[in-house]
């Protein structure tokens, strides 16, 4: 079985060696997930219901929306892979264990679950179904309420490292 933590230990090694202060690898990777998650991430999913909701009452606004989502939510889903990577690394330069934190176990949650709803998207919703396409909202918001329980997982393993 891989060592993640050993596995990792070059890279973060690396890292450390830049002389990177304290505070910045262990409050960087929260600082910049929150504006992540909180901002662009609430963005995404208001602009996703703003387009399933207004369809039937204001075609222009649900297809700007629509737009906006389409654009934004690869963009949104790149950044939290990243942060998690950031996330991971940031642990391994501060010698934490990666796999004994709900933090880790609700991130790695919430990208298979983004990643299964753009592999729904990409489909085309199956042919333009609306059960495909119910599934992708709910999906999303679900994914989008465990990220801020995440967040306080992750404030919560902040203060304790």
């Amino acid at each position: 079985m891989v060592n993640w933590s050993e596995a990792l230990e070059p890279i973060a090694a690396w890292f450390r060696s830049l002389g990177i202060p304290e505070p910045i690898v262990q409050w960087g990777h929260p600082l910049m997930m929150a504006i992540v998650i909180f901002v662009l991430g609430s963005y995404v999913a208001w602009a996703g219901w703003q387009g399933k909701l207004l369809e039937g009452t204001d075609k222009d606004a649900a297809i700007k929306s629509r737009i906006s989502h389409r654009q934004l939510a690869p963009l949104w889903f790149l950044f939290l892979a990243g942060g998690y990577t950031g996330g991971v690394l940031s642990l391994v330069m501060q010698h934490k264990p990666l796999f004994e934190s709900p933090h880790f176990w609700t991130g790695s949650l919430v990208l298979g679950l983004l990643l299964v709803n753009g592999v729904i998207s990409l489909s085309g919703f199956g042919g333009d179904k609306k059960a495909l396409r119910a599934v992708h909202a709910y999906l999303g918001t679900v994914a989008i309420a465990i990220l801020f329980f995440h967040a306080v997982l992750g404030f919560n393993l902040g203060i304790s490292l």
